[in-house]
């Protein structure tokens, strides 16, 4: 097996909480019943990583974590107190680089102005908000907590600490959702951009199979609405000075989310909490993807670790493009050998498919992904799948 150069390391964590289930949401998530475990849930997020650090160390070792992220659930339901003792915990554990990337998932019907502050204070220099809408109507039919007022607020406090400790933030919107026409999708593009957010993640909602909104759909825009939704919200956000660097994610320039370029550039990623999901690479040239137990109950009781397996050579392409092509930057050709051991020539027929279509362009060292590429992204990535 071909020794593989060893990628950036980041860390996930999973607060599965909330304080209700919304309709839309498939991720790993529980309604609050009663008072959250928070003391106990750290302890055991610190010794399922202290489990990790145990088994996967020969990876690890000597590696700095370059970001973190703390997602849900709705992580702004912990303390502050409880997320400085969980980032003082983990950074016992591993060395944090000097300029790490720490993301708060944070709801805007569950955080004042002081909670945010103490986050920052405890560490997170990122606060990722879930704003979704800031039509009271939409917010009442996506099952969200917070109003458009409570929104435009927790915007606000994130604002005035921005170079008192807090780096960044970004806004969660959604668009396409239930009877939204063209004008209230961009109206509501318009109040998020008119916010100034360093960062906005912009993304059409999507029915999730076991999901409320699965059992009963609610009514669409159609594919026509969708596509005249994204043109002219693309333009809006090119003109008021936003980058797309990846399918959803628009930035003012240096302000991408380092943690999910991490992501994407297919580096490797520890994963602690319930149902995380995580990526480590080896010298010795395996590659291995493990997840953790979902439900609370048996995370609690100590069982961490729910799966482990190691990524195939004949899957790697694939899995290595999958991630690289949802960025719009040219993927550099080294990184294919350098993080999975495959040679350029494993690919070559693939590429010159893709070339031919138009889906890609290529110069001697770097691959880049086409306008329509990336219209055509499913189609593309399918070449890459092993037989």
């Amino acid at each position: 097996m071909t020794t593989l150069t060893l990628p950036p390391l980041s860390l996930y964590v999973h607060i599965p909480w909330c304080v209700q289930k919304c309709p839309y949401c498939d991720f790993n998530s529980h309604g609050q019943k009663g008072e959250i475990p928070e003391q106990d849930y750290i302890q055991h997020l610190l010794a399922d990583l202290q489990q990790d650090l145990s088994r996967y160390g020969e990876s690890i070792q000597g590696r700095k974590l370059t970001s973190i992220f703390i997602g849900g659930g709705t992580p702004s339901l912990f303390s502050a107190q409880g997320i400085r003792e969980l980032l003082e915990g983990v950074q016992c554990l591993l060395p944090f680089a000097e300029n790490i990337e720490i993301t708060l998932e944070a709801n805007p019907g569950t955080v004042e102005a002081g909670r945010f502050k103490g986050y920052v204070d405890a560490g997170v220099t990122r606060i990722s908000m879930g704003i979704q809408s800031f039509s009271d109507e939409k917010l009442r039919a996506l099952g969200r907590i917070h109003n458009a007022q409570e929104a435009k607020s927790a915007v606000g406090f994130a604002q005035d600490l921005l170079g008192q400790g807090l780096k960044s933030f970004n806004l969660d919107l959604m668009h396409g959702l239930p009877e939204q026409t063209v004008e209230q999708a961009l109206d509501d593009l318009r109040q998020a951009i008119a916010l100034n957010p360093p960062h906005l993640s912009w993304y059409q909602l999507t029915i999730e199979p076991n999901t409320m909104f699965a059992y009963r759909p609610p009514m669409l825009p159609d594919d026509d609405a969708l596509w005249d939704i994204f043109e002219q919200g693309h333009q809006l956000l090119l003109s008021a000075g936003y980058q797309q660097y990846e399918t959803s994610a628009y930035a003012k320039p240096d302000f991408q989310c380092q943690h999910n370029l991490n992501y994407w550039r297919f580096g490797d990623y520890l994963a602690i909490g319930c149902g995380a999901h995580g990526k480590l690479s080896f010298t010795d040239g395996r590659i291995i993807r493990f997840s953790k137990t979902k439900h609370p109950k048996g995370y609690m009781r100590g069982e961490y670790r729910y799966e482990e397996k190691n990524i195939p050579e004949t899957d790697r392409a694939f899995e290595f493009f999958m991630n690289r092509f949802r960025l719009l930057e040219a993927v550099p050709k080294a990184e294919l050998t350098a993080l999975t051991g495959l040679a350029e020539s494993e690919v070559k027929n693939e590429i010159i498919w893709a070339l031919e279509k138009g889906y890609l362009i290529e110069t001697e060292t770097h691959w880049q992904i086409t306008e329509q590429g990336k219209l055509f992204l499913n189609e593309l990535l399918e070449r890459f799948l092993s037989e």
